[in-house]
């Protein structure tokens, strides 16, 4: 079986580039697939993930300075087809929609085409080829999407075989919240590889936390939270990984609270696992996640988690007691109180580290390639059920649309409390003309 990953941009630094590659490997190792990524833009020669040698490379618009696409008109106007309310639109061009219109209609042969962010999913829904199953990925929470967004994948997705988010929570509120008819909505786990590094052995006296120094990770929580952590326990320092926009800010921080020396901003770092293998705790502050591709990282090295109980990821991945800890989102004291809670009792962070590594075999490659599997497989024996049930949307919306445009263009009419007041008003007026005058 051939299959394609339709991707922003390979060439880039993301969680969605690397858990494409991870699932893209799989399927050619433990799947014996085909596999292909179509990049919707290049802007570097080489990408900066590893990519397994068996996985073609198709990249669509060259978007490096000076590049022969650069020169063309299409290249300098914005994208038509693209959806506007997708954050990525300005990175769009027309020249994105016609060679994606082109691979798709006249280039793509494959049985499965796998869409992997919004925008690039109604690319997905406009022109892939009837002939191959078509699925489009979520690696972003229902709610992250602004309500135009929705509104516009609502129309698109509903041409598709099947909607694959990363939770199950998330799964159920795509259910609930978008009416898909003869679309399979379902979740599957990103693959986390086993770790290329020894676990941890839980002794060193580093807290460790990795991902974007964007906002709505919190890491000023985490470091009000620290503060108290390093007050009852002076030998810990704190390690966060990472780059983004707040990086300047977090360093003020950092020196505002009297953390220098015992909190370090350590920039980005790739691969991550063996700066986790080197912590004793992995420390998560996040409002929301859509998976918490780090939380499954460091189980992977051993180390147990503590983390916000954000939506919608950390709660299917974490066992509270067990393999981490959940905390309540925001609540910097019982971030640090969980800290301290494993600081202070080695036992307990061993058991819980060991716990993590055994939980993290969820997500090895061979059960996820094989949930793909068989969801290929359902959705080939079902799809003209499924085309009947999409007729059938089709045709409900179709009718309800006719419904609200009859109401819309009928005429109003007086209620018959109004017409009896004019009746009588009337009556009692030529009633008064009508009686002869006493002479």
């Amino acid at each position: 079986m051939k299959i394609v990953f339709l991707l922003h941009n390979v060439y880039a630094i993301g969680g969605t580039v690397r858990t494409t590659l991870n699932l893209a490997a799989a399927l050619t190792e433990h799947g014996g697939h085909e596999v292909e990524i179509v990049s919707m833009s290049r802007h570097r020669e080489t990408p900066r993930f590893p990519v397994d040698p068996r996985i073609g490379l198709v990249p669509l618009v060259d978007t490096r300075d000076g590049s022969a696409d650069s020169a063309l008109p299409a290249y300098g106007e914005p994208a038509r087809e693209f959806p506007a309310a997708e954050k990525r639109h300005k990175q769009y061009s027309l020249l994105h929609d016609q060679r994606v219109r082109a691979y798709l209609e006249e280039r793509c042969d494959a049985d499965v085409v796998i869409g992997t962010r919004p925008g690039v999913n109604v690319y997905l829904a406009k022109w892939g080829p009837k002939r191959a199953l078509r699925l489009a990925q979520e690696h972003l929470r229902h709610d992250a999407h602004s309500k135009k967004l929705r509104s516009v994948l609502a129309r698109y997705y509903r041409q598709l075989d099947a909607v694959v988010t990363v939770t199950e929570e998330d799964a159920a509120v795509y259910r609930a919240r978008m009416v898909l008819p003869g679309v399979r909505v379902l979740s599957v786990p990103n693959i986390v590889p086993p770790a290329p590094v020894p676990p941890s052995d839980g002794t060193s006296k580093i807290i460790a936390a990795a991902g974007r120094l964007a906002p709505g990770k919190r890491y000023d929580l985490l470091l009000e939270a620290f503060t108290a952590v390093a007050a009852k326990e002076p030998d810990w320092e704190l390690r966060i990984y990472g780059g983004g926009a707040q990086e300047e800010r977090l360093r003020n921080l950092v020196s505002g609270l009297g953390l220098t020396g015992r909190a370090r901003l350590m920039g980005a770092v790739s691969p991550i696992e063996p700066e986790f293998a080197r912590a004793s705790l992995v420390v998560s502050a996040s409002d929301a996640e859509s998976f918490g591709m780090t939380l499954v990282e460091a189980m992977r090295c051993g180390v147990p988690v503590v983390s916000t109980d954000a939506p919608l990821g950390p709660g299917e991945i974490i066992t509270d007691g067990h393999d981490g800890r959940l905390v309540p989102v925001g609540d910097a004291r019982a971030l640090a109180e969980a800290m301290v809670e494993l600081i202070e009792d080695e036992t307990l962070r061993r058991s819980m580290g060991a716990a993590a590594l055994e939980s993290a075999h969820r997500y090895d490659p061979e059960p996820i390639v094989a949930r793909y599997g068989l969801l290929f497989t359902q959705l080939g024996a079902t799809r003209r059920r499924r085309a009947g049930q999409r007729l059938r949307g089709r045709a409900v919306n179709w009718a309800r649309r006719k419904a609200r445009s009859v109401r819309g263009t009928r005429p109003r009419r007086q209620t018959g409390q109004e017409g009896t007041r004019h009746e009588g008003r009337g009556h009692r007026a030529g009633g008064a003309a009508a009686r002869p005058r006493t002479p």
